[in-house]
């Protein structure tokens, strides 16, 4: 499925040992490295896997600590982020623990999760998207469409 992830869509695990099981608080421990994952839709079933730019990558901060535009599109602590980094697209998988950055492993751009996605280090010229989150009877929801934009734009 092509689409991108849609309001109400569950979050589940995209690979390793976990894969297609649903995301729960208990399952990711604060300020651990981001998890990769993929919004389903809870009817069909279908997984929004069409695309790479609907990948994710989820983490659990302190929401104390989260700026408040971020905390107002994360579900208690929980905040969704675009597993694409916004220079040249490469899948973001480095996780910098001291400072909370997810950080890309091509040349090295760094974002604050807590603070929007911001860019704080390296060529990337945005933010990554946030998808906002909810939780609905103990489960990770997409609240709403993609904050930002997801991908990459050719530099030349």
């Amino acid at each position: 499925d092509r689409m991108r992830p849609q309001r109400g869509d569950q979050i589940i695990f995209d690979g390793g040992d976990k894969a297609g099981q649903l995301i729960t608080l208990d399952q990711l421990p604060l300020n651990a490295q981001p998890v990769a994952a993929l919004a389903r839709d809870p009817d069909s079933g279908d997984l929004r896997d069409g695309s790479r730019l609907n990948r994710l990558m989820i983490m659990r901060v302190d929401p104390e600590t989260l700026s408040t535009p971020t905390r107002n599109n994360a579900a208690e602590g929980v905040i969704a982020y675009s597993a694409i980094c916004t220079h040249t697209g490469c899948d973001i998988t480095n996780w910098k623990a001291d400072e909370l950055h997810m950080a890309c492993p091509c040349h090295e751009s760094e974002f604050d999760v807590r603070n929007n996605g911001k860019v704080v280090g390296g060529p990337a010229p945005r933010p990554l998207a946030m998808l906002p989150l909810t939780i609905e009877n103990g489960e990770l929801r997409v609240a709403g469409a993609f904050k930002g934009q997801v991908g990459f734009q050719q530099q030349f």
